[in-house]
């Protein structure tokens, strides 16, 4: 058989498995993930109606507590960005809130928009009614850290039979070969008490698949044209199904220690909760009259006795909770009730 015969025949067969295996892993084998044709183990919507596109996510009845997802360290970062990955805390987000297992808080770049709208409503931007005040946000029980670890072995067989040769012959055709990898991504998901600092909670976990990495001119519109998406590339994928798993390890130590478990409202009826407008003061908080000569009442209603007359910044704590939009304080020499509107916090 002469030469030009055996290259021909060695490069068809190298075509045919290259993208024979391309194509077992893309129809399904070996990545296998085909909920959402070409997203993520987690993809769909959640919010107080429900949830869909859940599949592989624990449930629970209802919020076992309130938790807030934070970005992950820089390190962690860096390396999702080399592999054009953002970070995963929206991904989780949306696992979190599909689990109904905690309720979500944003401490994210969601916060920092709720922080602008308190400062217009401070600077009297905001019309009449706005109920922008102070003490309505729902506190964060947990805090959760996510982590991701890559790890990759060179699936060795196919690489090491045919890419030092076709390589020299024809580059294109052994980078197929080459960039047939295992890849392993390894998450793990840290559970902190956002009151006592205590870590509370720990768990690890990781997915292993096939992994093409072939030339974007070959593969880009079946990977959907985009580097970027957790459900556009197989490590995206790979690292959704780690977080995923990850999750459901959380979850299932929460669920069973009731120690850990909070007493907060289901989604509903914490996105239909009716605060009250303008500031809200706790018991404890240290407050002043905004003015002269506030009237110190007997008890929470205009025609009630007059108690003593308090000074503009006089100090008053409070020591009960407001009733008929006035406030039970404790000054310096008396014991009262003050109109809530004529009160700041110190």
């Amino acid at each position: 058989m002469s030469f030009s015969i055996q290259s021909a025949l060695t490069r068809a067969v190298v075509l045919v498995l290259a993208f024979g295996a391309a194509g077992a892993c893309y129809a399904g084998g070996v990545t296998g993930y085909k909920q959402g044709k070409g997203g993520t183990l987690a993809n769909g919507a959640a919010g107080p109606g429900g949830a869909t596109g859940k599949s592989g996510i624990e449930r629970c009845e209802r919020p076992l507590a309130a938790v807030a997802v934070v970005e992950p360290q820089d390190y962690v970062m860096q390396a999702l960005s080399r592999r054009g990955l953002q970070s995963p805390t929206s991904l989780i987000r949306l696992m979190v809130q599909q689990s109904n297992c905690f309720l979500v808080v944003d401490r994210g770049m969601g916060l920092r928009n709720l922080k602008q709208e308190r400062d217009l409503a401070d600077a009297g931007e905001l019309r009449a009614g706005s109920n922008m005040g102070g003490g309505q946000m729902l506190s964060a029980d947990f805090i959760l850290t996510p982590t991701v670890v890559f790890s990759e072995d060179d699936a060795g067989a196919l690489q090491g039979a045919v890419t030092g040769a076709i390589s020299r012959r024809d580059p294109l055709l052994g980078a197929i070969a080459s960039g047939i990898k295992f890849q392993e991504a390894q998450t793990s998901m840290l559970l902190t008490d956002s009151r006592t600092g205590v870590q509370v909670a720990a768990a690890e976990g990781s997915t292993r698949k096939a992994d093409l990495k072939l030339s974007g001119s070959l593969l880009g519109s079946r990977a959907g044209g985009t580097l970027g998406g957790y459900g556009k590339t197989n490590e995206g994928k790979i690292i959704a199904a780690a977080l995923l798993d990850n999750f459901n390890k959380v979850v299932a130590v929460v669920r069973n220690d009731t120690s850990l478990q909070r007493d907060v409202g289901t989604l509903r009826e914490e996105a239909s909760r009716k605060t009250k407008g303008g500031a809200v003061f706790n018991e404890g908080d240290v407050v002043v009259p905004k003015i002269e000569n506030v009237k110190l009442l007997a008890q929470p209603s205009s025609g009630a006795a007059e108690m003593g007359t308090l000074r503009k910044g006089e100090e008053l704590v409070v020591i009960g909770a407001e009733q008929n939009g006035y406030v039970n304080v404790q000054g310096g020499s008396a014991e009262g009730w003050v109109r809530k509107v004529l009160l700041s916090r110190h």
